[in-house]
């Protein structure tokens, strides 16, 4: 069955849908019979009766009955839920939170429905509208640098103390006498040998089956006290490594709650595979860092005496911890708010307003991963080492060249830059008509600079050195490719070279090539095309210009319009 009320002390024992069970406790002393009537409703709302599956909500039911027992039983209120007024439970519901309200009502509902013992007017109550709206949701900022840092160096320390407590009182155990023989007076060390042998206990039935006397007994009180919480995890200890877990794992916190002994695999001797169990997408795994799975080993070793004295139901229970006060009990416990409150009042951790810091756990995963993204640098437009920089720190401090084989490969990829704007910015050679004379006399600075005898001159007018698109005059010039070889550039690379002369004789290649943009640009973004054609596109119609514009239309009449026409690769084709 998944829940079942447990009637001495009340409580409830569930098993949730990923196979992961509880066992909670109402600790109602006021009004029995309506706590009685409240737990068997809540039992009714546990899947797959119900909807509720997880400890924490569990937990959120059981501080509202004891908060609705505690004000009804101030008021002498000693029935059950059947004597419930209309007026006692809008009291109740007037000064409680949504939480509070939503839990009574949803138990009640679900206790009305298999005994029907509500009364009318209560009825109903249960059925209208909440007294108290659901408070909205607003998302959480991350913890200040400030703040996270006294978060993190105050769960530390208390960790790094109690581990050095604990493994000095395991020291002294071992230098202890052995509690059955004769003799035995409750010294330090014998107190904690005593503990560590039979575990957590109450001083009192020691000092009965010793028969120690009265000064004795009052040492044997004092060493208990100083020696359980050295021996065995306190529940400030646990929440420490709670805290701590979540600020260097980012799991959920309800995840965190439900970790078991079995939900840790060691992949090898230094890594661990860690299973857990988030409400919204049921069970998942993370591979912890480095320091997660230190401090994890570490609360597997702190908390390994006293799970060694725990029940077999509590033993597979990774959050296990003591209470002194309850008669030696051991537990396994969600923390709850008030527990963690009063841990941050004994740390005196303050925000930076310098009030109290209010440790929302879900707020812990929020800033692990807000840390994460900085350290990563998502999100920065600009590309920086560091956004936390100017350029101009970065450019003084941490992109200057450090050796001069390095100074010298910036300087060549500024030149390269350089002269690839220059070759962009210079006007395309282009012959109106071709004719050697008119080459010579209308671009004497192009011959100059490419230093053309007359041969090379009269074979690009003629034809001998064409290309797909333009007379080229050089093709072992290297300035694509390897000095010596042919040029490897792709035909459109030719409108901006500047050894290329362009002809009227070319008029119907540029074309071609004109129409291969304009494919390119219907069937690419937009600023994919700019990226990859814009330069030649815009320099192409720069040349066409300069054509006649009756050799352009008859040039148009061959173009078809088909990547056949082009020398094109498989992965530069369009159709």
């Amino acid at each position: 069955m998944p829940a079942e009320v447990i009637e001495e002390p009340l409580g409830i024992a569930c098993i949730f849908p990923n196979g992961t069970s509880t066992r909670r406790f109402a600790g109602a002393k006021d009004c029995p019979q309506l706590a009685g009537d409240l737990v068997a409703g809540l039992a009714g709302l546990v899947h797959p009766h119900g909807r509720i599956g997880s400890r924490s909500s569990i937990d959120r039911a059981m501080i509202a009955i004891r908060r609705l027992t505690a004000m009804l039983g101030a008021q002498g209120f000693r029935e059950g839920a059947s004597q419930l007024s209309r007026a006692q439970l809008v009291g109740f519901f007037m000064g409680a939170s949504h939480a509070d309200e939503r839990a009574i009502r949803a138990m009640l509902r679900s206790w009305d429905t298999g005994t029907g013992g509500l009364s009318s007017k209560v009825r109903d109550l249960m059925g209208g509208r909440s007294f108290n709206a659901k408070p909205r949701a607003r998302p959480l900022d991350p913890y200040t640098e400030h703040e996270w840092s006294r978060l993190i160096a105050a769960c530390q320390k208390e960790i790094d103390v109690a581990f050095a407590a604990h493994r000095a009182a395991l020291a002294a155990a071992r230098r202890g006498d052995d509690p059955g023989s004769p003799g035995w007076t409750p010294t330090p060390d014998n107190v904690r040998r005593l503990l560590a042998a039979r575990g957590p206990m109450p001083a009192r039935d020691v000092a009965q089956n010793l028969g120690l006397s009265e000064q004795s007994r009052r040492l044997l009180s004092r060493g208990f006290r100083e020696a359980h919480p050295e021996l065995f995890p306190q529940p400030g200890t646990m929440i420490a490594y709670q805290l701590l877990l979540g600020a260097h794992t980012g799991i959920v916190p309800d995840g965190i709650d439900a970790l078991g002994v079995g939900d840790v695999d060691w992949a090898g001797d230094a890594s661990i595979l860690l299973s857990y169990v988030k409400g919204r997408t049921s069970r998942e795994s993370l591979v912890l860092s480095k320091p997660a799975v230190r401090l994890l080993e570490q609360w597997l070793d702190h908390s390994a005496l006293l799970r060694g004295f725990a029940a077999a139901g509590l033993r597979e229970e990774l959050w296990l911890r003591h209470r002194p006060n309850a008669a030696g009990r051991m537990e396994a416990c969600r923390v709850s708010d008030i527990t963690i409150r009063a841990w941050v009042a004994r740390h005196g951790l303050t925000d930076d307003s310098g009030q109290p810091l209010v440790i929302h756990r879900q707020r812990i995963r929020t800033t692990f991963h807000a840390r994460r993204d900085r350290r990563a640098w998502h999100g920065s437009g600009r590309a920086t080492i560091d956004p936390n920089h100017s350029p101009q720190v970065e450019g003084d401090n941490y992109l200057t060249a450090a050796t001069a084989a390095q100074r010298l490969a910036v300087e060549a990829i500024i030149e390269d830059a350089q002269a690839d704007l220059l070759r962009r910015a210079r006007s395309p050679v282009v012959l109106a008509q071709e004719d050697v004379v008119l080459l010579v006399r209308d671009y004497p600075e192009t011959i100059s600079a490419l230093a053309l005898d007359d041969t090379i001159i009269a074979e690009l007018v003629g034809g001998e050195r064409d290309v797909f698109t333009a007379a080229c005059a050089d093709q072992l010039s290297g300035l694509h490719g390897p000095r010596g070889k042919p040029c490897p550039a792709r035909p459109w690379v030719c409108l901006l070279c500047p050894l290329a002369v362009f002809a009227p004789r070319h008029a119907t290649n540029l074309l071609r090539l004109k129409a291969f943009f304009a494919r390119q640009w219907r069937q690419m973004p937009a600023g994919q095309f700019m990226a990859v054609f814009g330069p030649y596109a815009d320099r192409i119609g720069q040349i066409l210009d300069q054509f006649d514009h009756t050799a352009l239309g008859k040039a148009a009449v061959q173009v078809t319009d088909t990547d056949d026409e082009l020398p094109l690769r498989p992965e530069e084709r369009t159709r």
